[in-house]
């Protein structure tokens, strides 16, 4: 499906594509709608078990010629996705009262976002990932007049991107992705520079999809 020109990403929207809580644990793949009930076995299967709770933030700015989204770039020296674009997040820690605080907590540690300038907008269905995570990804608002302090010894960058450009599906690459003994296909999107790709594309896809769904969005001829 490609994004037609000027479709409606309101904060209306979003937030109707988007639960209000976050996945229980029967529905851990969410993430994978469209697979069959074996495929999804396979993939569950093939994953780290048991999983490690994290949540990470999915920062959406609301601009003059539409919405942005807040991507960071890992720093180089890190053991894990190093070098990687990624949303700000980590472990749901025993103090986080839920996903949300969480990643505002994270959010603040690692790039210096300020939690009251973030209004909730909803959940993602949890992310299962190759490294042991379950991922609950929260979506939020931030003012435009945010300012950042990155923690240099996480994040190398940070930089915003045109949510109607990373949702056009003439910038998304396919390829296919082997889970134990199921082939996935998902994509990388390319943004000047940068790859965004792995758990952070596939949350970006989510959210698209989501969003089509519940708005019936046309195809673009």
């Amino acid at each position: 499906m490609t994004v037609s020109a000027g479709a409606p990403y309101t904060r209306a929207s979003i937030r109707r594509c988007l639960q209000p809580r976050a996945s229980a644990t029967e529905e851990d793949m969410l993430w994978l709608p469209e697979a069959t009930a074996e495929m999804r076995t396979q993939v569950r299967a093939s994953l780290p078990h048991p999983r490690i709770a994290a949540a990470v933030l999915v920062p959406l700015i609301e601009r003059s010629g539409g919405f942005t989204v807040l991507l960071t770039q890992r720093a180089a020296n890190l053991r894990n996705h190093a070098g990687q674009i990624s949303f700000p997040g980590g472990r749901i820690e025993v103090l986080d009262a839920d996903a949300w605080h969480a990643a505002l907590r994270e959010a603040r540690e690692e790039i210096g976002l300020a939690p009251q300038l973030v209004e909730f907008a909803g959940y993602l269905p949890d992310h299962l990932i190759m490294t042991g995570y379950r991922v609950t990804p929260v979506v939020g608002f931030v003012s435009a007049d945010y300012q950042l302090r990155l923690d240099a010894a996480e994040v190398h960058d940070a930089f915003e991107a045109p949510l109607e450009f990373l949702f056009d599906s003439e910038n998304h690459r396919p390829r296919l992705r082997a889970l134990g003994d199921a082939s996935l296909t998902v994509y990388d999107i390319t943004f000047g520079t940068h790859t965004i790709w792995g758990a952070t594309a596939l949350m970006l896809m989510t959210l698209r999809r989501l969003i089509h769904e519940h708005e019936r969005l046309p195809e673009a001829p």
